[in-house]
């Protein structure tokens, strides 16, 4: 017996069903995780629920491999049955998944197909003779109605596809289910299992497809996961670093490189442009504000908001001036924006923590504030009472 022979005899369906059994339970624990972790439940319970109809499905695949148990001819219309509705539920998962909320994704088209499956599963049962026209050479049955009309089914939602801007890998996934169906119809009832490469794409195609899927809810855990934790990172509003986190990177530059800078900026006069203008025309003028601190610190350090108004930057010492990073800000704020910003600068040759740079170039923003808007104040250029007073 050569390999090819043993692949596409009950061994090579006990192998599919194995594999895609492993990739079912896989997707099966980050289906559970999913559902206890986020708050859209229902489309989470969904998902979990119908993973283990493909896992029975395929179960019941590899018990019929073997035609000398001699199974009813009801369970290859119930492996059948199963495995058209799961792919019809599981493709209404995915749908629900990867398009953006403004897309309307109906239920009434996929509780229709799961209607008429088990209309036609019924109807096949009734009709069903388990004759040599309906049996095929390793004993499993032929059921031409369900068998076309999966390959309905999956044309279809193939189709609908193209109205939700999906995923390109999702598209493909169905793209494999189709050559998967026809490949099976194909040796079913033209070949009837003469030619050995459709059988062995009948076998292997599904651990393709469930390899797809399997990809495709991965990338889906790991979009949730940065999500968290970007938003446990960054402010909503600007994008920069909350306070916390860029208290954190600070830190960490400070201790990495041999000297550090804190640049405080506070927006003038950003009271009254909010009354005057409005909280949306204020918060774009903020996100405006806060991009070109983004830039100016991008290769050099971080940039971050630390409430209101009020937006940092930390820089390394080694290649730049903090001086003139300030000042670039500064000037570009004055030119790109409606607004300006009053700028401190404080430096780790003045202080050893950066909490305490932080409070230093404050004072120096404050400074800047106090004596006219529009300018950048080094701390160590403040008179020495201001010093002494931030020191007490």
């Amino acid at each position: 017996m050569t390999i090819l022979t043993w692949l596409t005899g009950p061994n090579g369906q006990i192998i599919s069903s194995a594999c895609v059994i492993i990739i079912l339970v896989l997707m099966l624990f980050m289906s559970t995780r999913l559902y206890t972790s986020y708050r859209n439940k229902r489309i989470y319970r969904l998902l979990t629920l119908t993973i283990p109809l493909f896992m029975i499905q395929n179960a019941v695949l590899a018990m019929l491999a073997y035609p000398e148990q001699k199974l009813p001819p009801w369970l290859h219309i119930v492996s059948t049955l199963l495995q058209i509705v799961s792919f019809i539920i599981i493709n209404f998962v995915f749908m629900k998944l990867y398009t953006h909320r403004g897309a309307q994704i109906k239920v009434m088209p996929f509780l229709i197909l799961i209607g008429l499956t088990f209309v036609i599963a019924m109807g096949q049962s009734l009709i069903m003779n388990p004759s040599s026209d309906t049996v095929l050479p390793g004993g499993q049955y032929r059921f031409l109605a369900l068998d076309f009309y999966s390959l309905i089914v999956t044309f279809l939602i193939l189709l609908g596809t193209k109205g939700v801007e999906m995923n390109g890998k999702f598209s493909a996934s169905l793209i494999t289910y189709f050559v998967l169906d026809l490949s099976r119809i194909a040796d079913n009832y033209v070949f009837h299992g003469s030619v050995d490469w459709l059988v062995l794409l009948s076998y292997f195609l599904p651990i393709v497809y469930f390899m797809q899927l399997f990809l495709l809810l991965f990338e889906w855990v790991i979009e949730r996961l940065m999500m968290t934790y970007q938003s446990s990172i960054t402010d909503g509003l600007t994008g920069l670093y909350n306070r916390r986190h860029f208290t954190t990177k600070a830190e960490q530059l400070m201790r990495r490189q041999n000297g550090l800078a804190v640049i405080f900026c506070d927006i003038d006069n950003f009271k009254k442009l909010n009354d005057t203008q409005g909280h949306y025309k204020a918060d774009g003028v903020l996100k405006q504000v806060a991009e070109i601190m983004k830039e100016e610190s991008a290769g050099i350090g971080a940039a971050g908001r630390y409430g209101g108004e009020e937006l940092l930057a930390c820089i390394s010492l080694e290649r730049v001036k903090p001086d003139r990073v300030a000042e670039s800000i500064r000037s570009r704020v004055e030119q790109e924006t409606i607004v300006t910003v009053s700028v401190g600068v404080s430096t780790s040759k003045d202080g050893y923590e950066v909490v305490q740079l932080i409070k230093q170039a404050d004072e120096a923003m404050y400074h800047s504030k106090t004596t006219g808007k529009n300018k950048v104040s080094l701390f160590s250029s403040l008179p020495s009472s201001k010093k002494k007073a931030l020191s007490t």
